[in-house]
């Protein structure tokens, strides 16, 4: 049996406070440190449709041939909820595809007219453009935070690691990777997602 060691822990925030609770994480140097945020892909070259109100997504929706979802947060919340809040659940659904290998690489091979999933997820396949997010109205963001392993055998590095991700120093590289930093105060619409 391997034993595997390790300092830090960057995790969903529920399942971060489940690892405190449990003794495997300290509460000490705890910190939330980025924002994941659902977004909408095209294959490249595809038209680019709007989704920039709640309006526009819903008849983006309704015209989409195939609508590809992941099994992660984006897809549950996708079935589970958007589509029943824009009311064309019913409309859609026959059109909505899940797919675990990736729905970017889905819509990239054309499979899919249009795919949901984490921006920060999207923003690395080749072949896809026009990566949107969701109308602050219906986004649901995801936050991920922090904390130091209780077998840390450097406690204090890590400390200073997560102090680092939590800084303003580190927003631009958190943006570029599609995420959000907790330390950018800037709106939604001021931030760029680039591919």
């Amino acid at each position: 049996m391997a034993v595997i060691s390790l300092d830090g822990v960057i995790v969903a925030d529920t399942l971060l406070h489940q690892l405190i609770d449990e003794g495997l994480v300290l509460a000490e140097g705890y910190a939330p440190v980025t924002r994941s945020v659902i977004g909408m892909a095209v294959r490249a070259g595809a038209p680019k449709p709007d989704i920039g109100s709640i309006d526009a997504l819903r008849r983006t929706l309704l015209q989409a041939q195939s609508i590809g979802y992941s099994p992660s947060v984006s897809g549950e919340y996708l079935t589970t909820e958007l589509v029943q809040r824009l009311g064309v659940a019913d409309q859609v659904r026959s059109k909505c595809r899940f797919v675990s290998g990736g729905v970017g690489a889905a819509v990239a091979r054309g499979e899919l007219e249009i795919g949901f999933q984490q921006i920060s997820e999207l923003l690395p396949v080749p072949g896809i453009a026009h990566i949107t997010p969701l109308p602050p109205e219906v986004q649901k963001a995801s936050v991920f935070s922090a904390g130091v392993a209780a077998s840390s055998t450097d406690a204090a590095l890590a400390r200073s690691v997560i102090k680092f991700l939590a800084s303003a120093e580190a927003v631009d590289a958190i943006t570029h990777s599609g995420l959000e930093a907790i330390s950018d105060r800037r709106p939604a619409s001021a931030r760029a997602y680039s591919q």
